[in-house]
C-alpha cells in the first residue's frame, strides 16, 4: 500500500460528529477525536458521510467539519470527504471544497434525490470528476436505492471517472466480478460485518464506522486479515462481530456513539429525525460493547 499515492487504502474512519446537548457541533472534541484516530494507527478519515450526519448540517457546518478534520490531521493522513448532494451541481462544489482545503480525494454517492438510471448515474459521476480530486464510489442501493452494479463500475472506471468503490451491499461476491469487469479499481469495505470477508478477497480499504470506539482492534483485526493472518484476524473478528453487525443496521449512528461513551470516547447526542436508541437496541449495544472491552478490545 502507497497511501500518499492512493490515500483511500486502510482503514478509513467513517467519523462521528460529537454534538453538544444543544445539537450544535462540538467542533474541538471533533479535531481532538481525529487527532487521536491518527495516533490509534488509522489511516485517515471520511467526515461528512450519513455516520457524520451530513443530511442535518448547514453549509457553513458542513465546510467547517472538513477544515476541522484537515486541520487536525497529521502529516500522511487521509481526509476524504463524503461530498453527496442531491443534485451533482452542489456535489461538485463540495469536492471543489475538499480540494480547496487540501483534500487528496472524495467519496460520492449516486444521485439520491430519486431512482437514477445508468445515464443520469455517468453524468452525475462526470459533473463531479470535474473537480478534479480523486473519486471513490459510494454503492449504498440500501438507502439511495440506485445499485452500482459491477458493470456500471466499470464504466464509470473505465472512463477514468473513479478510482475505488465503498461498497456496502454486503454481498460478499461482487468483489469477484468487480475484478474481472475492472481490474485496477479498488474495492473498498463498507459495511463493517463483511470486513474480514472482503479483505480476504482483496479489498484495499475499509471506510469503517466501529473504528470510532475501538480503533486499536479494528486495526489489528484489518491488518491481520489483509496480510492472510487469519490466526490472528478470525478471533479479533469473532469479538467485534456482534458490535460490527450495528454499522448495517437503521440505528447505526446511535449505537457507534454509545459504544464511544462506553469506551470512554464521546459520542453523545444525534441530530432529529435520529432519536435515541429503544431501551432494548442500547441494552444489546451495551452489552456487546462492554464484553469486548472486557476482553481487553480497544
Amino acid at each position: 500500500m502507497n497511501a500518499r499515492t492512493k490515500p483511500w487504502h486502510g482503514v478509513l474512519v467513517a467519523t462521528a460528529l460529537p454534538l453538544t446537548e444543544s445539537l450544535e457541533i462540538d467542533v474541538d472534541r471533533f479535531a481532538d477525536h481525529v487527532s487521536w484516530l491518527a495516533a490509534q494507527g488509522c489511516a485517515g478519515v471520511t467526515p461528512n458521510g450519513s455516520l457524520g450526519e451530513y443530511q442535518t448540517l448547514t453549509p457553513e457546518e458542513r465546510t467547517r467539519v472538513v477544515t476541522t478534520a484537515v486541520g487536525a490531521a497529521p502529516e500522511g493522513f487521509t481526509v476524504m470527504p463524503g461530498v453527496a448532494a442531491y443534485g451533482a451541481a452542489e456535489a461538485r462544489r463540495w469536492a471543489e471544497q475538499a480540494a480547496e482545503a487540501g483534500c487528496p480525494a472524495v467519496m460520492l454517492l449516486p444521485p439520491n434525490a430519486y431512482r437514477a438510471d445508468e445515464r443520469a448515474v455517468v453524468a452525475h459521476y462526470r459533473e463531479v470528476a470535474k473537480a478534479g480530486l480523486p473519486i471513490v464510489a459510494y454503492n449504498n442501493p440500501i438507502d439511495t436505492k440506485v445499485d452500482l452494479v459491477p458493470e456500471l463500475l466499470a464504466e464509470l472506471y473505465h472512463e477514468g471517472l473513479i478510482v475505488g468503490v465503498k461498497e456496502f451491499t454486503g454481498d460478499v461476491r461482487r468483489i469477484y466480478r468487480i475484478a474481472e469487469l475492472a481490474p485496477g479499481l479498488d474495492v473498498l469495505c463498507g459495511a463493517d460485518d463483511v470486513a474480514l470477508e472482503l479483505a480476504i478477497a482483496g479489498a484495499s480499504g475499509w471506510i469503517a464506522g466501529y473504528p470510532n470506539a475501538l480503533p486499536k482492534s479494528t486495526v489489528e483485526f484489518w491488518n491481520a486479515a489483509t496480510a492472510g493472518d487469519l490466526d490472528t484476524a478470525l478471533p479479533l473478528y469473532r469479538l467485534l462481530h456482534p458490535l460490527l453487525r450495528w454499522d448495517s443496521r437503521t440505528e447505526f449512528v446511535q449505537a457507534i456513539k454509545l459504544s464511544m461513551d462506553l469506551a470512554g470516547r464521546y459520542g453523545g447526542p444525534c441530530r432529529h429525525p435520529r432519536v435515541p436508541l429503544t431501551a432494548e437496541h442500547a441494552a444489546a449495544v451495551r452489552q456487546a460493547t462492554e464484553k469486548a472491552l472486557a476482553e481487553g478490545l480497544s
